[in-house]
């Protein structure tokens, strides 16, 4: 029953983990240019649209949902040593590449461009704000990538683990 549990838990924190980094994708590749094209401008225009919903009402949620399913799928792969190692990393990876970079960095630098904005703001320290938020959201995109990979990682291992545990004796295919 374990085995299953921890089977079925690691596959959701697998997608998860790919969905999460697929909307990171979209955010660098449809969204950031049409945010950042003419700072100051741009990032008034995204306030307006982003008045419904927008990129801080879906990350928060769907980090601390994939950070729930990594903790749940790392308890659970525990005793399979190599499976640890990948699922841990992962988390690892999503822990501080994703959410410690994301509060230190990001955060302090949403509140300048989107909360204060050009009424507290000079236009100079907005484009500089922009071009390292730009420049820091690679990185992160990279260490989305990383966590998802990890976690397939796992998730493949912990598959021909148990495909090996299952075999007939002298099967070492």
């Amino acid at each position: 029953m374990r085995q299953r549990l921890s089977l079925a838990v690691l596959t959701a924190y697998v997608w998860i983990a790919m969905v999460a980094f697929g909307g990171i994708a979209v955010e660098t590749i449809v969204i950031y240019p049409n945010v950042f094209h003419d700072v100051p401008a741009s990032l008034a225009e995204a306030v307006e649209f982003f008045a419904v919903t927008g990129p801080a009402d879906f990350f928060p949620p769907m980090g601390a949902v994939t950070v729930v399913a990594a903790v749940a799928a790392l308890v659970l792969v525990w005793p399979v040593r190599d499976t640890r190692l990948w699922a841990g990393g992962s988390l690892l990876s999503l822990l501080l590449g994703e959410f410690l970079f994301s509060v230190l960095y990001f955060w302090p630098r949403n509140d300048i461009m989107f909360e204060d904005g050009a009424a507290v703001h000079s236009v100079e320290v907005l484009r500089q704000t922009a071009w390292e938020f730009e420049t820091g959201h690679w990185g992160r995109l990279a260490m989305s990538a990383v966590t998802a990979t990890l976690a397939f990682t796992g998730l493949w291992r912990l598959h021909r683990e148990r495909a090996r545990a299952t075999a007939p004796v002298g099967d070492e295919s």
